[in-house]
């Protein structure tokens, strides 16, 4: 009996370990699983790509920004207006205006950049930084980019050129611009810009006191898009929309339409329009051409990138 018992103790204690044993491993194995089940998955945001071919839309900055380490190189053109004909074969023998620029994205979602061009010999200074991204779940479902520049008149200074002191010859300009990637054929933006002279024209008025022309600051609001018809081609167009009222010398809309063609490196658009300057303040606000009376411009926009 004393024998019996003392096997029975020894089975038992060892099935008593088994048991043991396995509760942990399965207690071990639940708590993994409820640790699993608990912690949340983060999903990494996925942004829609190429909203636009590039920086440029005709006369106006885009949303988009480049990737980090692309340097780009620009070349915008505009002839003269179209209107005398074949006199000077529809502005293409007439003055232009040209500007040579330079950018660069030395971090993420930021560009700057630098131009030079022979209107009043200007140079300019620019940044450009995405606030938004549209992202392809749709949960922010636009971009957003602010883009400014400062523009500086290089001309020997001169009281009958509105240049007396450093600060006459500076301008800047503001701009928020708003888009989104409806399909992948189908993209618009719309923007209002602030753009503002440090020193405006003036005249004299009947008590021979000197008048400005224009206001210091002027508001424009921009709306433009693009279709593409072929996987490098799209057809663009842009409104611009001046909205401050001046004592003299209103600016005239902008009505502009054109083809960009895109290849890895490049990004080329020709098109028609009335704008006629590089810059957009100048744009904004000394616009005289009139497209109701045929004063349209041809001009063309030449990007090309690099990336490092």
């Amino acid at each position: 009996m004393k024998k019996y018992l003392i096997r029975f103790s020894s089975v038992h204690a060892r099935m008593l370990l088994l048991l043991i044993v396995a509760a942990s491993i399965g207690g071990t194995e639940l708590m993994a699983q409820d640790s699993a089940a608990t912690t949340p998955v983060v999903k990494k945001k996925s942004y829609v790509k190429n909203t636009f071919e590039g920086n440029f839309l005709i006369d106006e900055q885009t949303v988009m920004v480049p990737i980090k380490g692309t340097f780009e190189f620009d070349i915008n053109h505009r002839f003269g207006t179209t209107d005398h004909s074949f006199k000077d074969l529809f502005g293409l023998f007439a003055s232009a205006n040209m500007r040579l620029g330079f950018s660069y994205t030395p971090l993420k979602d930021l560009q700057v950049g630098f131009g030079a061009n022979n209107f009043n010999m200007q140079v300019d200074f620019s940044a450009k930084y995405a606030l938004l991204k549209q992202t392809k779940d749709n949960k922010m479902p636009i971009s957003v980019t602010y883009y400014g520049n400062a523009a500086m008149d290089t001309r020997e200074r001169n009281a009958s050129l509105n240049i007396v002191t450093t600060s006459d010859r500076f301008s800047f300009y503001n701009q928020i611009i708003v888009a989104r990637k409806f399909s992948e054929k189908f993209s618009l933006q719309a923007s209002f810009s602030d753009t503002h002279f440090n020193n405006v024209d003036g005249y004299y008025d009947g008590n021979n006191i000197i008048q400005p022309k224009m206001q210091s600051d002027n508001l424009t609001f921009s709306v433009g898009g693009r279709y593409k018809i072929s996987p490098k081609t799209s057809i663009i167009v842009n409104y611009d929309q001046p909205l401050t009222q001046n004592p003299m010398d209103n600016p005239h809309p902008n009505l502009s339409l054109g083809l960009d063609m895109k290849s890895s490196g490049h990004d080329f658009q020709v098109f028609f329009g009335n704008y006629g300057y590089t810059i957009p303040q100048n744009n904004s606000v000394l616009n005289q051409n009139d497209f109701t009376k045929g004063q349209y411009v041809i001009g063309f926009n030449i990007s090309r990138l690099w990336n490092f």
